[in-house]
Formats: C-alpha cells, sequence, structure tokens
C-alpha cells in the first residue's frame, strides 16, 4: 500500500487516519517507517492539515505523535510550521512553550536560520508574532546580542517587532548599561513604523536617568506631549530621579508641582527620591521638609534609612537615633543597611565600644551583618592599631560565611602597615592575590613606604621573586605598582633596580612605568636618562593619557612648578600624547 500510493495520495491517506483518530492504523503497513524515515514526510502532513483547515488539535497531535517515535526528531521547518499553526489559531501559551524549547535546541538567532524559517510561510503576522516572542525570549535569558540580531531579521523583512518585545529589548539594553545601543536600535524602531507608547518613553527616559542625559530626557518629555502620549508616575519619579542626581532641585520640585496639577499623586518611590537629593548634598533641613510634607504615601525603610544616613553624613548622631526610634515606634525595624549606617558614624567617632553593643542588637534581633559591617569595624580597629581585634573580626566574617573583599585587605594592609608589621601586611597581601583579588596601587604603596621608611629597600626589589616562591604570577601590574610608588618617594635608584629586574623576566614596562621613571629622572635634574627614557616610549608606540597625566598632579601650563611644565612640553614636543588627550587635558584645567 505504501508506494502503490503516490507520494501525494499517501499524504491524503495519513491525513485521514489523522483526523480519525485511528492511530495504530499509522504503524501499519509500513507506514510510521515511511514517516518517519524523512522529517519532510512530516512538514507534508502538518502543511496538509492545516491547508484543509482541520483544527490545530489534529496536527498538534500527529506532531507529538511523531515525536515519540524512537530516533526521530523533527526538523526545524516541520517545528516552524507546528508553530505557525498554533499561533494562526491562536494558542499561544503552547506555542510559546514550543518556541522557548526549539531555542534552546537550536540556534535561531542566525541570519541564515532565519531567513529559511521565515520564507517557509508567507504570513507576515504569525511572522511577526513568533520573532516577536523570541527577541523577548532571549532578553529574558541575558542573550542580548541574539535578541537584537533576530531584530535586524525582523526589519530585514519588514515584520513589525510587538511593541511589548520592543520594551523588553530596549529595558535589557538600558539594565546591561549599553545606551548607546538603547538609541541606535530605538531609532530604527521608528523607521519601520514602530510608534512608541507610554512603556517605550519610560524605559528611554529611565536610559537618560542611568547615563545622567537630562537634555535627552527633557526631549523626550516634550516628544510625548507632542504625540498625546501622557506622562504616568513611573515618568515623572524618573525625571526626579534623574534631577536629584543632577542636584537641579529647583527641576524635581518643578515636577512633583506638575504631577500634582495633573492629578497624579506623588507615591513614596517620589518622595524618596526628593529626600534622597537632598540627604547626599547634606541638606536635611530640605530633606526633613519633604519627609513631613508625605501625603497619600507611606514612609518605608527606604525613607527611614535615606535621612538617617543623612544625619549621620552630616555629624548629626542624636538626630539619626531619634529617627531610628520615630522608625521603630511606626512598626518598621532597621535593617542592615540602616545599622550600618549608624555603625559607620560611631566607628568614625571612636566609639568602638558603643558599636559592638550595636552589632549585639543586630544579633538579638537576627539581623545578618553584611560585608559593609565587617568591613566598617574591622576598618576602625584598624585605624586605631588594634589589629588583633581586626583580625578576630574577619575570621567572624568567614565563620558567618562571608567573603573578604578588596576593602577588608586593604584596611588590614593599611593597619599593619601603620603598626609596622609588614611582614603581616605582606601575608594579607599575599592571601588576597591567593582569593583571587587583584591589589590596587595603595595596596603595594603602603607596603613600600613602610620598607622605605626602614630604609630596607632590598626588601621592595625582592618582592617580585617572593609573589613567584608562593606560586603566584608577576605581571607588569606589580613591577608598574612598586615602580611608581618608588619614584613618588624619589627612590630612583630602587626603581631602576627593579626595572631592570622587571625586563631581565621578559616583562616589558607599560606607559605608567616609563612615565613615572621619567618623570623621577627629569625632577631629579638628570634630563639626559629622562629623554632616553621617552625616546624608548616613542619608539614603542607608549601613549601617555589623560588618566596616567592626572597621576602627576602637576598641571601642563603650573608656572608655579617650572621643571614640571618643561617636562610635559618635552613629552608634547616627542608627540606621546594624542590630541584627543591634550584636549581632555585642557577641559581639566579650565
Amino acid at each position: 500500500m505504501v508506494f502503490a500510493q503516490s507520494p501525494s495520495q499517501f499524504i491524503h491517506s495519513v491525513c485521514a487516519i489523522v483526523v480519525k483518530g485511528h492511530w495504530s492504523n499509522l504503524l501499519k503497513a509500513n507506514k510510521g517507517s515511511v514517516l518517519t524515515s524523512s522529517s519532510s514526510t512530516i512538514h507534508q502532513v502538518l502543511l496538509q492539515l492545516s491547508l484543509h483547515g482541520y483544527a490545530p488539535s489534529h496536527s498538534l497531535a500527529f506532531f507529538k505523535w511523531a515525536e515519540s517515535i524512537p530516533n526521530y526528531r523533527h526538523s526545524l521547518q516541520c517545528s516552524w510550521s507546528m508553530l505557525h499553526i498554533l499561533v494562526k489559531h491562536k494558542h499561544f501559551k503552547i506555542a510559546q512553550e514550543m518556541l522557548e524549547k526549539i531555542a534552546h535546541r537550536d540556534f535561531l538567532s542566525s541570519p541564515s536560520v532565519l531567513t529559511s524559517l521565515v520564507e517557509i510561510h508567507d504570513d507576515p503576522e504569525v511572522n511577526s508574532q513568533i520573532l516577536s516572542w523570541l527577541v523577548i525570549i532571549y532578553t529574558q535569558w541575558k542573550m542580548n546580542d541574539d535578541a537584537i540580531q533576530v531584530f535586524e531579521q525582523m526589519r530585514l523583512y519588514k515584520l513589525n517587532p510587538h511593541l511589548h518585545a520592543c520594551t523588553v529589548l530596549l529595558n535589557s539594553l538600558v539594565k546591561d548599561r549599553v545606551t548607546n545601543m538603547v538609541w541606535k536600535i530605538y531609532k530604527k524602531m521608528v523607521k519601520i513604523g514602530v510608534f512608541p507608547n507610554i512603556h517605550i518613553y519610560n524605559v528611554l527616559i529611565h536610559a537618560c536617568s542611568k547615563s545622567g542625559d537630562v537634555e535627552r530626557a527633557e526631549q523626550l518629555l516634550n516628544e510625548m506631549e507632542v504625540k498625546g502620549v501622557f506622562p504616568d508616575i513611573f515618568t515623572y519619579n524618573t525625571l526626579i530621579a534623574l534631577y536629584c542626581k543632577k542636584s537641579m532641585h529647583y527641576e524635581a520640585l518643578s515636577i512633583q508641582d506638575k504631577m500634582e496639577r495633573e492629578g497624579i499623586h506623588l507615591d513614596i518611590v517620589s518622595y524618596n527620591s526628593l529626600i534622597h537629593g537632598f540627604c547626599r548634598e547634606g541638606r536635611m533641613r530640605e530633606a526633613m521638609r519633604i519627609f513631613s510634607e508625605i501625603k497619600g504615601a507611606i514612609p518605608n525603610h527606604v525613607t527611614f534609612t535615606t535621612l538617617i544616613d543623612g544625619y549621620c553624613k552630616t555629624n548629626d548622631l542624636e538626630q539619626a537615633l531619634k529617627l531610628r526610634d520615630m522608625m521603630e515606634a511606626k512598626g518598621l525595624y532597621p535593617g542592615v543597611v540602616t545599622y550600618n549606617s549608624i555603625l559607620r558614624k560611631l566607628c568614625q567617632d571612636g566609639r568602638i565600644r558603643d558599636a559592638n553593643k550595636l552589632l549585639t542588637e543586630m544579633s538579638e534581633r537576627k539581623v545578618q551583618a553584611d560585608n559593609v559591617t565587617c568591613n566598617t569595624l574591622i576598618n576602625a580597629y584598624c585605624k586605631i592599631g588594634d589589629m588583633k581585634s581586626a583580625l578576630k573580626f574577619k575570621n567572624k566574617m568567614l565563620e558567618a560565611g562571608l567573603k573578604p573583599d578588596p576593602f577588608t585587605y586593604k584596611a588590614l594592609i593599611h593597619g599593619f602597615c601603620k603598626t609596622k608589621e609588614l611582614e603581616s601586611a605582606k601575608e594579607i597581601l599575599f592571601s588576597m592575590l591567593d582569593a583571587g583579588v587583584s591589589p590596587n596601587y595603595y595596596a603595594y604603596s603602603w607596603i613600600v613606604d613602610g620598607y622605605c621608611n626602614k630604609d630596607n629597600e632590598e626588601a621592595v626589589v625582592t618582592l617580585p621573586d617572593e609573589f613567584l616562591r608562593r606560586g603566584l604570577c608577576v605581571d607588569v601590574s606589580v613591577y608598574r605598582a612598586l615602580i611608581r610608588r618608588l619614584c613618588k618617594l624619589e627612590r630612583i635608584a630602587c626603581a631602576e633596580k627593579l626595572f631592570n629586574l622587571m625586563e631581565g623576566n621578559g616583562i616589558s614596562g607599560d606607559s605608567v612605568v616609563y612615565t613615572s621613571l621619567a618623570y623621577a629622572y627629569w625632577k631629579s635634574g638628570n634630563a639626559r636618562v629622562a629623554s632616553n627614557m621617552l625616546e624608548e616610549m616613542a619608539r614603542r608606540r607608549l601613549m601617555i593619557t589623560s588618566k596616567i597625566y592626572r597621576c602627576f598632579g602637576d598641571p601642563v601650563n603650573s608656572e608655579r612648578n617650572h621643571t614640571s611644565s618643561l617636562f610635559w612640553n618635552h613629552v608634547l614636543d616627542r608627540g606621546l600624547m594624542s590630541r584627543n588627550t591634550m584636549n581632555k587635558i585642557q577641559q581639566m584645567e579650565l
């Protein structure tokens, strides 16, 4: 029977069996083996069932039946056709679940794959729906590049992405802080005929807030008004937060007035933004005025914590503690962030005993200490030279399952250097590197200062060898920090020795290393060696950036420091600064 019939007759007979639900007949007379020998046959059956207007339940049942046959796997074309059938009949939930499975299994964002799939069915509406979902799926999986590729293919085939997909994609890009890409994608959306709604505008204004772009945010607000898109509470809250971030309090309060005129009631997010804006500048009177004006909203943990932190930073601990009492009276109990603000102030004032009492209170109230809590106390002990207590607290931190971070290590290194326990400081440095945390310039500089104060330059020179003995990697960053600090201390002979050792170990110096040495030689009156260093930089095409320039802190046009001015002029003459860098430096000095 199987190929006594023509292929088209065979497909029709399979369709008839599927419609009648006689599944057992599909396995008779080799029909099953012929069906699953080629996914194109299954595909043809699905297309025929759809063409003759049969309910999608028949197609889906057949699709699932085929899927259950051992050693058979649906082709991408087959799955795509099944998706089309489901979407056409508005079986959206099943279609979305199927699309997620397919996206997990196949590389759907590939332009060649998408091209072949889109061309199977000439149905723009269905294709738009499926690809819009695909954009959403990729953004949810944090695969923005794939989502953009799908969007670009939609644009190529003149398929309009759904507004929700556009909003989700733009929002995901904002979260990833790729603001430039947000505007590129938005412009493309508008070009293909996407009309932005309130949700898209809110995402765009949020992008402006993230990048601090007030001008663009105001342009968008004007554009919304022209297009008859009415701002909502989210729009206004984002603008208030942006103005407060830029210290534009008058503008922020103008938004508050605008909201009230339009009958939009401020929520606690609005009030918190205004309060935070004043607190971050220490303007506690204005912050408290906003707090007293709260209506139609209930102050929350953020409100009180912001005010408490503000008072702590303006040295008014008494007022901060009064607010904490008010907070508790309203049934809001301080969390770790609130406690950290008070703890920081107590430690700054040297009230370590009171800080420990507060820590006990946290423990009794089951408020878990975090890294900030522990670092605050470790730093406080290090400042007063009580390294025993600092280490004890570090161990408590580990017992609580918290990991020391760069601040923890830096505080301990600084503490040991202050107490002149340099070997202990080095041990902390090594444990920092063992934990995969990179020390910054200051961590190295404190150790260098300690040894130089003891006139033990040899200990600095042998530091890279100690790294190697402990199995730690020594790269240019280690030498850079040591050489830079030695040059600052005018220990040029020691810096030169380290430089020679570095080159002897096959590590090439970078711009910071060469500039530090050249500058130190120049200041010591050895212009010839300084010039040689700059010449070597030019030969190796090492450029001085504005960031490197700032490290030396002497303006190019400084009249106060003639030596420095001559040095930077010499640098400019040798072309070691780009025009862009020069422009940045000139702007800094205005």
